[in-house]
């Protein structure tokens, strides 16, 4: 009797998903390209679901226009994410020969999801929401909308009682940068602690408002890099529209609303396989007294976890060149605060590496309080 093998079929029609099949005939070479940012030529996430795995056989997947993504760079040295429930996911060993990524598993069940990084959901974000109003006690103090009418919830943490300092922290301005929501809910989750006496001490001197998703449509469609319409919404902080980037002119009209003593912006990088900061020293207003804020925040973060360093980062920009339309160098200039982007790796921290599972959301979450700790032990020093 011969039992037929079920046929390998591959989708990506589900939130964040974004693959396009070349040929997948073959097991052993299944050939796929990511699709590019709707309006866009940015491309470099990928998020597929493999069905009718062979179990115990080889199973190889080329993604064969890696070398034209945006950052093609970066393939070196990365592994892919894989997870048979969408819940526990690990890393597959990953090969980049200049034109293509390839990376083969040999299956113990018979689905699975491969994506660039693990993904946050829109349904989690949803749940993230829900947490942070409900048992987090964190206000819904305005709604903004994107380009295709999904929500932007703006969530603060305090009163907003005169004197106290404004802490902002936004995520995922560029979609495909998933970490950045995993930040986030390490965020809400310490807020739930009702016994963090680090933390009380935190809430009693500031005020905390947090965007956890900047870019909720480029995320659904599966984009790497801009919004619906095609847009880097760390590239509009100079120009922003409620035509264009709708999600950075909310974010503005809030933040004169109420004020800002420091802004923090969560993002992943593609190529440095490190935590790292960006700061503001190009920017024409920098000062000494700025400086040493970021100096604070960093030596303070380096104390608090070893998933941080300072070694490794972006080139410094010279004095007076900062790029004025990135959210960081913007709002420090604006606010004359400190202002950083935090970037986490979408490879591994190769000064704390885990083989298993590279950088993780897991790992981002605990970033997220960590930082809290930092924000305690420097609110004082703000102004």
């Amino acid at each position: 009797m011969t039992v037929a093998q079920p046929s390998l079929t591959l989708s990506a029609d589900f939130d964040s998903g974004n693959i396009q099949v070349i040929d997948a005939s073959d097991p052993s070479n299944v050939r796929l390209a990511m699709r590019p940012d709707s309006k866009s030529a940015h491309f470099q996430w990928f998020h597929f679901k493999a069905d009718g795995l062979q179990l115990g056989q080889p199973h190889r997947f080329s993604l064969e226009n890696a070398g034209q993504s945006a950052y093609n760079s970066a393939w070196s040295g990365y592994n892919a994410a894989a997870s048979y429930d969408q819940k526990t996911w690990f890393r597959v060993p990953s090969h980049y020969d200049g034109k293509a990524l390839s990376f083969e598993l040999v299956p113990t069940e018979g689905q699975v999801w491969f994506a660039y990084f693990e993904p946050y959901s829109r349904e989690r974000h949803e749940w993230l929401i829900a947490q942070a109003v409900g048992k987090a006690g964190l206000e819904l103090i305005a709604v903004g909308k994107s380009i295709e009418g999904r929500d932007l919830p703006l969530l603060r943490r305090g009163d907003g009682a005169e004197g106290k300092r404004k802490l902002w922290i936004i995520a995922q301005q560029h979609p495909g940068e998933h970490m950045a929501e995993w930040f986030m809910e390490g965020v809400v989750e310490r807020l739930q602690q009702a016994d963090d006496a680090e933390l009380n001490g935190l809430l009693a001197e500031a005020d905390l408002y947090l965007v956890p998703n900047m870019n909720p449509d480029g995320a659904f469609h599966g984009h790497l890099r801009t919004n619906a319409m095609g847009k880097d919404l760390n590239r509009a902080w100079q120009d922003s529209s409620a035509e264009h980037t709708p999600e950075v002119f909310f974010v503005q009209q809030q933040m004169a609303k109420y004020g800002v003593d420091l802004f923090l912006d969560a993002h992943g990088d593609e190529e440095i396989p490190h935590v790292f900061t960006a700061a503001c020293e190009g920017n024409p207003s920098y000062t000494s007294r700025i400086a040493g804020l970021e100096q604070q925040f960093r030596d303070l973060l380096c104390q608090q976890t070893a998933d941080f360093q300072t070694r490794h980062g972006y080139p410094k920009s010279a004095p007076g060149q900062a790029n004025m339309t990135l959210a960081a160098n913007a709002v420090g200039d604006k606010y004359d605060c400190l202002s950083l982007t935090l970037e986490m790796p979408f490879k591994d921290h190769d000064d704390a590496p885990n083989a298993i599972t590279g950088w993780s959301g897991e790992r981002s979450k605990q970033l997220g309080k960590d930082v809290l700790s930092v924000l305690a032990n420097m609110v004082k020093d703000l102004r």
